[in-house]
């Protein structure tokens, strides 16, 4: 069982970076490949980026690549996803979610544990 708690959401302006955290219980975080998904007002939620149990691979959106940034610290269970030249579009409900076994996932239904969220809002 994984606990995940986000943070680091706000309102930004547009241009203006960010860096979410998402802090997970649990002794076997290393184990775990880990994403970013985020849910924008009326829309599905939608992938972002993840990363390998290692922090070896990444991969990311179209939407986000080379604005954003995931990675994990296993000695302090964290996953962070940093973002830069944020845009109005990119306001949504960021979630984290875990994974058991390895492999790349790109669809919320692959990914076991999930955080509930924290607020991303940038104006323009």
């Amino acid at each position: 069982q994984v606990q995940l708690v986000e943070s680091g959401g706000g309102l930004v302006q547009a241009g203006d970076s960010l860096r979410l955290s998402c802090a997970a219980s649990g002794r076997t975080f290393s184990s775990y490949g880990m994403g970013w998904f985020r849910r924008a007002p009326g829309k599905e939620r939608e992938f972002v980026a993840t990363i390998s149990s290692s922090g070896a691979s990444t991969y990311y959106a179209d939407s986000v690549k080379s604005r954003f940034t995931i990675s994990r610290d296993n000695a302090k269970n964290t996953v962070y996803l940093q973002m830069n030249s944020l845009k109005p579009e990119d306001t949504a409900v960021y979630y984290c979610a875990a994974a058991i076994g390895p492999g790349r996932r790109l669809r919320s239904a692959e990914y076991d544990y999930w955080g509930q969220g924290t607020q991303v809002t940038v104006s323009s």
